[in-house]
């Protein structure tokens, strides 16, 4: 336990002292702005690179990992839209953000922070390759599903383009790709440069966690959705519980990239949850009290998870 509390502490203790520092020092949402641009534009793009370059290629290519991650990912999503659809009587729109809020984990600031201090360099690939493909789902399932529900009006050929260029574009799915590719052509960075991108990635989980407590505490829960119990139960339990059953099923993985894409599902609701409810005003105040609430509970439920692996109470291989 006092290995598990070794891991999990000084993370979500990040989080904290963001959140504290927000409380005690009275500064706009706005003044957050160069920090985020830091850690989504700079820092983790320099992580994902740095660590998959050193990849064996033939490593990067596991379609049966990424399917299993986001199949797990989407059953939770529709199980959630469906119940939401039957609830509201056919409101897309919001049953999309209450899908989005029980199976989009927080991968790109909470994911890659904690698993690789869990896990080590092993899980760089595979919380890469998760982070990368689930965010390309999200991207396209997001925008489809407000035109459906006319959240936006715009013709088909904008919102093609639009998430194209949302996926494209993306800074860490651009550093992945760049980090392929160094993989392939066994590129080996100058020594000034590999310097840089050392220093750049550790400031990545530190930086993007702090920011993270920011956020949270800058927006406060003005409205509980009467669903928080679902979709707690869904992200924090169900999720990585389908994730492990889906996995164990669809391959023979290493233990290292099993447990990285359990940890990950296990993950709370992600601030993007609220960003998109917040860029189509649906569901807005409720979705900000997710992302908080499933986060305060993560503190418990990550915790139980990360000690029931390190003390082998969660087989590698569930049907070996």
């Amino acid at each position: 336990m006092a290995h598990v509390a070794g891991l999990v502490l000084p993370f979500f203790g990040l989080i904290f002292i963001g959140y504290l520092a927000a409380r005690l020092i009275r500064q706009p949402i706005e003044a957050l702005g160069w920090m985020n641009i830091f850690v989504v534009y700079v820092a983790l793009p320099a992580l994902f690179f740095q660590l998959i370059a050193e990849t064996p290629v033939e490593r990067l290519t596991e379609w049966r990992y990424v399917a299993g991650v986001v199949l797990a990912t989407y059953a939770i999503f529709s199980i959630m839209f469906l119940a939401s659809m039957i609830a509201s009587r056919g409101a897309i729109a919001e049953s999309t953000i209450k899908g989005l809020a029980a199976s989009y984990g927080n991968i790109g600031y909470m994911g890659p922070g904690l698993v690789l201090l869990a896990f080590g360099p092993e899980a760089a690939v595979p919380v890469a390759l998760i982070f990368s493909f689930e965010n390309i789902v999200h991207f396209t399932v997001a925008p489809m599903m407000m035109a459906i529900a006319g959240g936006r009006k715009e013709d088909t050929r904008k919102l093609v383009l639009g998430v194209i260029r949302s996926i494209v574009l993306h800074p860490f799915i651009l550093a992945t790709a760049a980090g392929v590719a160094a993989a392939f052509f066994n590129f080996q960075a100058p020594l000034p440069l590999d310097r840089l991108l050392e220093y750049l990635a550790g400031a990545a989980a530190p930086c993007a966690l702090f920011a993270m407590g920011v956020t949270l505490a800058l927006r406060p829960i003005r409205r509980v959705p009467r669903e928080l119990g679902a979709i707690s139960l869904l992200k924090l339990v169900v999720h990585p519980l389908i994730c492990y059953v889906l996995l164990s099923l669809v391959g023979d993985f290493p233990e290292t990239w099993l447990y990285t894409a359990v940890l990950m599902a296990a993950l709370p609701s992600a601030t993007n949850v609220y960003v998109i409810a917040q860029h189509y005003g649906v569901w807005v105040e409720r979705a900000s009290a997710s992302v908080l609430i499933t986060t305060a509970l993560s503190v418990l439920t990550v915790t139980g998870l990360l000690y029931a692996i390190t003390n082998g109470y969660v087989p590698p291989d569930l049907f070996p």
